[in-house]
């Protein structure tokens, strides 16, 4: 999770897409130049240990856009694929 934030965070869309599941990536990732991330916040966590094949993340993530305040809630879930744990999509956005 926390390497996916920083990849948003320096634009790095090619890190984003391969740490993607294959079953929910998208074919190209356009980030927004003028999103400005702030700092990152794990609220909880389920599973995701070295015995599980998926976890949850929930996160509160700042930002600003255009120079206003703002933030995302989410809660990720992960899955193991190819022995790596990659996105799998959101559980809930706000």
């Amino acid at each position: 999770m926390r390497s996916r934030y920083s990849a948003f965070a320096v634009q790095d869309a090619a890190y984003l897409l391969r740490s993607w599941h294959p079953d929910t990536r998208p074919r190209t990732l356009d980030l927004d130049a003028d999103m400005r991330w702030q700092g990152l916040d794990i609220l909880a966590t389920t599973e995701g240990s070295a015995f599980h094949t998926t976890g949850t993340v929930t996160f509160r993530a700042h930002y600003t856009h255009e120079g206003e305040p703002g933030e995302l809630h989410e809660q990720s879930r992960f899955a193991r694929h190819e022995g790596a744990w990659v996105y799998l999509d959101a559980v809930f956005t706000r």
